[in-house]
């Protein structure tokens, strides 16, 4: 049986993600608030993922804060809850981020691993914070749910943590080929899976986040990451019918991965989400009207004055075409910590005038 949840008041994302004309580009918001950090100071970060409270507050702060300026808020949650859930023990540290206890360094060390696992018992607490989160905007925007995409969720799973050269996951694809392969396959499947019950959550849009996928050559991209994006983007509507959910519009961001552009308006997305290194008018040639392009403002540029961030914001929105269908604006990446809210005001007020 569906969730009841309130009436959408502000439907212009979906619209724009779908490729619907639009009277003016929406743009999205995530966390990094001043308030974000005021919450919970002294809980650990999963711990807060795993309270639906604590996240249903931090993802609807930037909606409170920026009220009217921004079109959809996305779920607090971290991409690494999936190798959580198959039981690798992870440590977020500061200043370094995640750090992995027993990272995997043998194929051997995937049979250590949870791979038949019960989505709704293991990440229940994703979709309970899913739920109660879409209660409380009560209608204003619709919410995001996302996932890590199966490479870069190997990647964090065998460099356990951050890497400059990935050479450890560059080793496992080179001498583990097939190896690799069967645990991308699996990972796939536990990300359909997961997506597919924040769907019936509530989310009412998802996102891909390949974060790595420009660590691969052209030729690895083919092998190791792109057919696993193209498995998610068929089979997570096929799941969705078997629940007896609505179809919900497709993001996927494939960070560095710019010599694949066209592969990936191919694979069935609704929206391809670009790094700030796409040039805008390039994108949309190759994309030639397949799906709706999402970025791409460098996110350094709001380290700038007010001017700087006004212009280039609106030198952005020309180049993609003017920003009344086919673009989504965001930045070509995460928000960096030492952004000041206000030019984050600045940003969205350029993307609605």
């Amino acid at each position: 049986m569906s969730i009841e949840f309130p009436p959408l008041k502000n439907d212009l994302l979906l619209r724009a993600a779908r490729g619907e004309k639009v009277e003016r580009p929406p743009r999205q918001a995530g966390r990094y608030l001043p308030e974000y950090h005021e919450i919970g100071q002294d809980i650990d970060f999963f711990a807060k993922c795993r309270s639906p409270e604590l996240v249903s507050a931090i993802t609807i702060q930037p909606v409170d804060r920026y009220d009217g300026l921004i079109d959809a808020a996305i779920i607090f949650c971290d991409i690494l809850v999936i190798p959580q859930a198959l039981g690798m023990a992870i440590k977020m540290v500061d200043k370094k981020g995640p750090c992995f206890l027993n990272p995997l360094e043998t194929p051997d060390d995937i049979q250590k691993l949870k791979l038949k696992i019960d989505i709704k018992k293991e990440l229940g607490y994703v979709m309970d914070s899913i739920t109660l989160t879409r209660k409380k905007l009560n209608g204003r925007v619709p919410l995001f749910g996302f996932a890590g995409a199966p490479w870069t969720l190997m990647t964090y799973m065998i460099e356990g943590g951050r890497s400059k050269t990935f050479e450890k996951s560059k080793t496992w694809i080179y001498k583990y080929s097939e190896a690799s392969k069967r645990l991308l396959e699996c990972l796939t499947d536990i990300v359909i899976e997961f997506l597919a019950q924040q769907v019936v959550a509530g989310a009412q849009i998802i996102q891909v986040f390949d974060s790595h996928a420009g660590e691969l050559s052209p030729y690895d991209f083919k092998d190791f990451s792109l057919p696993y994006l193209s498995d998610i983007a068929k089979k997570l509507p096929q799941r969705l019918i078997q629940l007896e959910q609505s179809l919900v519009p497709m993001v996927v961001f494939a960070k560095g991965a710019w010599y694949a552009l066209d592969s990936l308006c191919s694979l069935g997305y609704h929206c391809v989400s670009l790094d700030w290194k796409h040039d805008p008018e390039d994108a949309q040639k190759i994309n030639r009207g397949r799906c709706t392009l999402q970025g791409n403002l460098d996110p350094c540029i709001l380290l700038g004055d007010i001017n700087t961030i006004t212009q280039r914001t609106k030198n952005m929105i020309q180049s993609f075409g003017g920003g009344k269908q086919y673009l989504i604006c965001n930045l070509g990446h995460g928000i960096l910590h030492t952004t000041h809210p206000d030019s984050l005001k600045i940003f969205f007020e350029a993307c609605h005038n």
